[in-house]
């Protein structure tokens, strides 16, 4: 492919989908979804695409990306038909819910066309999918990994690829995913169509467009790396009072910043950097009565798509979630995004945002930010180049740990370190060691120590000189008794060393 550079285009004065050339099938779709205005996503990307150049999509996210692909493919392929195994066009997304985000919006817009779709993702039977593919489909929607393990079984030609559109380019860029992309791009043909969409333009991204697009045409709806206006931020910088307590704390200052939102706080999407993190905040959620669930990677796929499915329909207040759910979930009705973490790329901080104040809705976006996260968050800062306001802790006093707040598991781990010291700090013997000792009596000298033998014993006579016999071979070796052996030295105790003992119990 050519490495020329992208053309920037203006389209003038469209303001209905009527005016973007359409087919009439794909119009009626579209208006039965409510939607009559593009977005200017859409509206620069929809009929370049429709006259067959490369398109090079620069917005930011909760734009409407995924329709300024959709509709266009859709058009282009009304005409022809899907051999088997061969399918006619390809989109690549980096997780799988923005896969079947993608599938769901093909079903909407495609609906009355007879175009068929493949959905190829982990989690779901390799069986399936085979006799999908081996029917032949119009469409195939698709993570770059499952993709290429069908090309590696031989379950998947992609000669006859006409159009293939990449999702989120700088996702797949953060997932490692470049280097299976490269490997995609070379199985299908020279003379493809390319739609590329990406919320930034890292310089790994900006090569790939150089290498596989030819003389796209580049939309550029917002500078790379903007929030949205419409979402109101705030940080709240927090110091715990001791490390151990400071994850619980954290915790309920999360409950606290959820209460000071009331009513407005319809629901939310809370972002936590490890997948440890989400179970635990989760179930601290739900243990103080807030409906809360889990979604991250190592759920399974219909655990995921349930949670995801309760979280649209209202029936779940807060999603707990990883960077799995930070791109491309179209969830347009989120009012708020809580982040429990300060991300550790800065780029995945607008993503993550992004998820409130869609469709010109309002949203409210606010980070907790610990000591250790500081570094990151001017970095995210940095970035987005402003200053995000300082918030006040909505909490009046310090915050405590509650000990129902912490799962079992934290509790535990915690115990096994802790669980010496405390023991020791509280034993009675520590405690009577601090109590002056009362003075020895005269009687208490005078008591022969012999008296107390018989009372330790009782043991026949006869064993006694067999175990003595046992232990007694020091004897042998200059008549030292082996009561005055020295642990560690064994049989080769020094005489100097054994009179001393012997000399320090005689005067006791």
């Amino acid at each position: 492919m050519s490495g020329r550079k992208p053309q920037h285009i203006e389209r003038a004065n469209l303001t209905k989908f009527s005016d973007l050339n359409l087919d009439t099938k794909v119009l009626k779709a579209v208006a039965e979804t409510g939607y009559d205005t593009p977005t200017p996503i859409q509206a620069g990307a929809i009929v370049p695409a429709l006259e067959g150049r490369d398109v090079l999509g620069i917005a930011q996210t909760g734009t409407g990306k995924t329709a300024a692909f959709t509709l266009p493919m859709i058009t282009l392929l009304g005409r022809g038909r899907a051999r088997a195994r061969m399918p006619r066009s390809l989109v690549l997304a980096p997780t799988r819910e923005l896969a079947a985000q993608v599938a769901e919006n093909f079903d909407a817009y495609a609906k009355y066309t007879k175009l068929s779709k493949a959905l190829l993702i982990g989690g779901t039977s390799f069986k399936d999918q085979d006799k999908l593919i081996d029917k032949g489909v119009d469409v195939l929607i698709a993570t770059p990994g499952r993709l290429l393990d069908h090309l590696e079984r031989g379950k998947l030609i992609l000669t006859d690829v006409k159009v293939m559109v990449v999702d989120e380019a700088d996702r797949m860029l953060d997932m490692g995913f470049i280097p299976d992309i490269e490997e995609i791009f070379k199985r299908t043909p020279f003379t493809r169509q390319t739609l590329f969409f990406s919320a930034t333009m890292a310089p790994e991204i900006e090569r790939i467009t150089n290498t596989f697009l030819s003389n796209p045409a580049k939309i550029e709806v917002a500078r790379a790396a903007t929030t949205n206006d419409n979402i109101k931020q705030g940080v709240l910088m927090f110091r715990g009072s001791s490390k151990p307590k400071e994850p619980s704390e954290k915790r309920a200052v999360l409950r606290a910043l959820i209460d000071a939102e009331g009513d407005t706080c319809t629901n939310a999407i809370i972002f936590c950097n490890r997948k440890s993190d989400v179970d635990i905040v989760a179930k601290s959620l739900n243990k103080n009565g807030y409906n809360a669930a889990p979604i991250h990677g190592d759920l399974d796929q219909s655990h995921r798509t349930r949670t995801l499915e309760a979280f649209r329909e209202n029936e779940l207040r807060f999603l707990v979630a990883s960077d799995v759910a930070a791109r491309g979930l179209d969830i347009p009705a989120v009012t708020h995004v809580f982040n429990f973490d300060v991300p550790s790329h800065a780029e995945d901080y607008v993503h993550r945002i992004g998820r409130t104040g869609r469709a010109g809705r309002k949203g409210t976006a606010i980070m907790i930010c610990v000591g250790r996260d500081e570094k990151n968050f001017e970095d995210v800062e940095r970035l987005v180049q402003a200053e995000i306001p300082r918030l006040e802790n909505p909490m009046t006093s310090a915050p405590q740990a509650e000990k129902s707040d912490t799962p079992k598991e934290e509790k535990r781990s915690r115990s096994r370190s802790r669980k010496p010291r405390e023991d020791k700090a509280e034993s009675p013997k520590s405690e009577a060691s601090l109590a002056p000792e009362p003075e020895a009596t005269p009687a208490a000298e005078t008591t022969p120590a012999p008296v107390e033998k018989p009372a330790k014993t009782e043991r026949p006579r006869e064993d006694k000189p067999k175990r003595d016999r046992g232990r007694n071979r020091g004897n042998d070796r200059g008549g030292r008794n082996d009561q005055n052996k020295v642990v560690g030295l064994g049989d080769d105790t020094p005489d100097f060393i054994a009179k001393s003992f012997v000399e320090r119990a005689k005067g006791e």
